[in-house]
């Protein structure tokens, strides 16, 4: 049987911001990034993270740069009793005509096809309108978590809202353990 997931935008969603982080120094998570994996993991579901990196597309740092952040993303994740199923990237500049940069759901559809996932019983949570495209392409269900600012209305160019709007990533996993109980 195929088991439900949850998919994961990394900056932004389940780390904070800062611009290109190049250095795994500079890599933190949000405080409540723990307590929402942990909440998602006790509830059956896998955990992926899907994310864009054109800053190697852009040469402001390597492959193997940002393989040593995301080796800090899950030294930190470990620390905190989470271990993921998995972590997809695209490293293409935006210009480049690829296949796998969200909005594209390929990198969802990749890992789901891996790891023997049920895409109409998982999300893909982000905090930008890409990530719920990407989401929606995929066949998944959709969270999106506002940014500082944000009023809680949906951008116009979506072609459709998300199904779920929070404001963090806590939020985004209560709702998600809430509507899939019901």
């Amino acid at each position: 049987m195929k088991s439900p997931a949850v998919f994961f935008d990394r900056d932004g969603t389940i780390n904070p911001d800062p611009g290109y982080i190049r250095v795994p120094e500079d890599f933190t998570l949000f405080e409540e990034t723990i307590p929402a994996l942990r909440l998602l993991r006790e509830h059956g579901y896998l955990l992926f993270v899907v994310t864009n990196q054109s800053g190697i597309g852009r040469g402001y740092f390597r492959h193997e740069d940002l393989a040593a952040v995301h080796r800090r993303m899950e030294e930190l994740l470990q620390a905190g009793g989470i271990t993921l199923d998995g972590i997809r990237y695209c490293p293409h500049h935006p210009s480049e005509d690829c296949g796998c940069r969200k909005p594209s759901p390929f990198m969802i559809q990749e890992l789901a096809r891996a790891h023997g996932v049920d895409l109409p019983r998982s999300w893909f949570v982000g905090d930008t309108p890409a990530d719920v495209v990407s989401g929606r392409r995929a066949g998944c269900r959709t969270v999106r978590i506002l940014g500082e600012g944000e009023d809680g209305r949906e951008p116009s160019e979506l072609p459709s809202p998300a199904d779920i709007v929070v404001r963090s990533i806590l939020d985004a996993a209560r709702a998600i353990v809430r509507v899939d109980a019901s």
